[in-house]
């Protein structure tokens, strides 16, 4: 995949240059692990990033927690190799915590916000406050929600702020590795939640918008080095390209906030 603009390209580069001028000039190969918030802006950066450096990146994707088997910290407890590893920021936390993360080489990315999916051509519930959620699910036959960070919060607490975790016990359904808008798309489930980031790339569903700011969750994603790392001064490189401003507009093009160099979650 290409940048949209040749102007983009260009920028790009000049971020490159600056960093072999600054002895980033040897090519590696970089094994990444990643979580779905940031895929669809990854998945466009990554490429570019490889041209302009020379350097190979190599993905495995999985959630950010879990015990299904594509998780990162299963992954990791595996043996698999990696260097960089990009999933939500508390999660990654609790790596550093067990001595799987450098910790000063965490760098928080982005901020995600949690939408709301329904089939394509189907009602559109209002969701533009608390009671509004609250009757659209009470009158939803099937709910669908992630196996990471939304879905935990989800299920553990909106469903309780509102009142209603009873009533969600036979309806709302946790989906396991699986993109939940996919879900929505079959119509297996009326109402999904996830990460707008995750609902975006979803053909076949239509995202109704995010959660109301007294219900929403901000989700930071970020970014480390993991210590088993054969490569950790190109994933450093790519972690600072990720930050960087020249990747913002595909950032904020995949429904994400980008977090300034310094920004805390």
């Amino acid at each position: 995949m290409r940048f949209r603009s040749a102007h983009l390209r260009k920028v790009v580069l000049g971020f490159a240059a600056a960093l072999l001028l600054a002895g980033s000039a040897s090519a590696a190969e970089v094994r990444v692990m990643i979580s779905g918030g940031l895929t669809v802006a990854y998945n466009a950066l990554v490429p570019e990033f490889e041209r302009a450096t020379g350097h190979k990146v190599l993905t495995a994707y999985g959630p950010s927690m879990g015990t299904t088997i594509n998780a990162i910290p299963v992954r990791l407890e595996r043996g698999e190799p990696a260097d960089v590893l990009i999933m939500v920021g508390y999660a990654l936390g609790d790596l550093v915590k067990n001595g799987k993360v450098i910790a000063d080489s965490r760098v928080d990315l982005v901020k995600s916000l949690i939408g709301v999916a329904v089939k394509a051509g189907a009602p559109k519930p209002d969701i533009s406050s608390a009671d509004a959620v609250k009757r659209a699910l009470l009158a939803a036959k099937s709910v669908a929600y992630s196996d990471s960070a939304s879905g935990v919060y989800v299920s553990t607490e909106m469903f309780a702020k509102l009142g209603i975790a009873d009533e969600m016990k036979d309806k709302a359904r946790k989906i396991p590795a699986t993109p939940v808008g996919e879900i929505v798309a079959r119509g297996d489930a009326e109402i999904g939640f996830q990460q707008i980031s995750e609902l975006k790339p979803v053909q076949g569903i239509d995202i109704i918008g995010p959660l109301p700011s007294e219900l929403q969750k901000v989700t930071v994603f970020s970014a480390g080095i993991a210590t088993i790392s054969k490569e950790p001064a190109a994933g450093k490189t790519l972690i600072k390209f990720l930050a960087s401003p020249e990747a913002r507009a595909e950032i904020v093009n995949s429904g994400m906030e980008p977090i300034p160099p310094g920004g805390t979650n």
